[in-house]
């Protein structure tokens, strides 16, 4: 974890901004797999660990902020815990790690909200994502018979429910990262450019897809970490995040590998590049992905403060209709093809998204909250609707940009039986691509008070370069 004094000057940033009420922090705890004893591997909520630091299961704050105090609640291991795990540390040592002086049992969370509540208090917390935390905050309270280490005033007409409060001051803070979270992010990139060398290099002909990703599990577990989510390493690059790996290279593919270590912290990496398998890009695989590349440098070029993610979006979605008309797959001008949402049967996706302690970073706070504003709303639009970021950037921010061109024939057909922008698509054309496959090249940049800067060591996207290390 990092020293207190971040935690503590986290946490008072917090009360400065939301005030008054109660903060709730619900911490993760263990998920059985298939029965209780065998669980999977152990990820702490992101915003806990954010402001309170601690990476273990079975834990929650509460801030009160009108009264200036903190409290951690969890349980100390038992004897038959210890049987098991060995001595752990006590709760009100590693509370102390934190600069958090108050703990108490689990078990009087509940009382503590309920009492809260009976005084007409605001309880502050933030949307859910796992099921136990889910039924933790909406099964019951103090008339029900399970208990009182729920969290729902069951009795009460003010159930606690998501903060749009708190959700914005959560956002506010953890969009601009720190030094010291800069780096956590470049330790998760040193690893990642290991994971994607190594991959480039493994990508042969007669290789199965798990033997590739589980190359990269392996220097991800040596190296003391694990996945910042699920790694996709696919021929089948147009299924975005396609999470199967059963296919056989062969030569003539090509495998887009989107991959990413967490740091020892926690801290994400995302980073995807895409590889020939015989060594050799084809003639129309080197015309798509230099499309792609080119699409890619123009939207890091752009990416500075003050830019509306969206309009680097849309420069990107210009660049790739560009050189698709240049193949003949596209006509007319890019501009109004753009416009109209053609190029969103080749890039139907966002250009980027933030990025931090989670892949997609705050997701679970809602897009609308990290990506938008008041005055930027979602378009909902095929394509367009699934921008992650649109709002302006700041210096601070940490953003993928990955541009992509993927060729998804169960769309291309129902476009073409509909006679959708035949103004601009060559149907016709586009047959000899319909089993291309895909091509997105991903890098993570860092919005400066100037511009932006790529993060991590030099990882190969020129042709050339990505060519000479695949033929290795």
């Amino acid at each position: 974890m990092f020293a207190k004094e971040t935690y503590i000057e986290r946490r008072e940033r917090l009360r400065a901004r939301v005030q008054s009420g109660l903060v709730l922090l619900l911490g993760n705890d263990e998920s059985p797999m298939n029965y209780a004893a065998n669980v999977y591997p152990f990820r702490q909520d992101s915003t806990f660990l954010y402001f309170i630091g601690l990476d273990q299961p079975g834990l929650a704050a509460v801030l009160d902020l009108d009264e200036g105090t903190e409290c951690l609640f969890g349980d100390d291991p038992s004897l038959d815990d210890i049987v098991w795990t060995g001595p752990r540390p006590l709760l009100q040592d590693v509370s102390r790690e934190v600069g958090v002086n108050r703990t108490a049992p689990s078990k009087e969370l509940g009382q503590v909200l309920s009492k809260a509540t009976r005084q007409g208090r605001t309880i502050h917390t933030l949307p859910q994502y796992r099921a136990e935390n889910v039924r933790r905050i909406a099964d019951c309270g103090p008339g029900s018979k399970s208990g009182v280490t729920t969290l729902r005033i069951a009795d009460s007409q003010d159930d606690i429910r998501p903060s749009a409060d708190l959700i914005r001051a959560v956002v506010e803070q953890r969009s601009i990262k720190s030094a010291e979270e800069m780096e956590q992010i470049e330790i998760a990139l040193g690893i990642t450019a290991r994971m994607q060398m190594a991959a480039m290099k493994m990508a042969k002909h007669g290789v199965f897809e798990y033997e590739v990703a589980g190359a990269m599990e392996g220097i991800m577990a040596s190296s003391g970490v694990r996945p910042a989510f699920q790694p996709i390493v696919s021929v089948h690059g147009e299924i975005m995040h396609n999470p199967y790996y059963d296919n056989r290279l062969k030569a003539g593919d090509i495998v887009v590998n989107d991959s990413g270590a967490e740091s020892p912290l926690r801290y994400a990496s995302d980073i995807t590049r895409t590889i020939p398998v015989a060594g050799k890009f084809s003639l129309i695989q080197r015309e798509v992905y230099s499309i792609v590349l080119d699409a890619q440098e123009k939207a890091i070029a752009a990416a500075a403060p003050g830019v509306e993610w969206r309009q680097v979006h849309r420069l990107a979605a210009v660049a790739l209709m560009e050189g698709l008309k240049e193949l003949g797959l596209v006509r007319g001008d890019p501009q109004e093809a753009v416009s109209a949402g053609a190029h969103t049967l080749f890039f139907p996706c966002g250009v980027g998204h933030m990025m931090g302690l989670d892949v997609h970073d705050m997701e679970p706070l809602g897009e609308d909250y990290v990506g938008y504003t008041d005055t930027i709303q979602r378009n909902p639009a095929f394509g367009w609707r699934y921008l992650r970021l649109a709002k302006p950037v700041e210096p601070g921010f940490v953003i993928t940009v990955e541009p992509g061109i993927y060729f998804m024939p169960e769309l291309i057909d129902r476009w073409r039986a509909e006679g959708k922008y035949n103004a601009f698509i060559d149907y016709a054309r586009l047959e000899a691509y319909r089993h291309f496959g895909g091509v997105r090249i991903e890098d993570d940049i860092l919005i400066t008070p100037d511009g932006c800067r790529v993060l991590g060591p030099h990882i190969p996207k020129a042709v050339a370069e990505v060519e000479t290390l695949a033929s290795a």
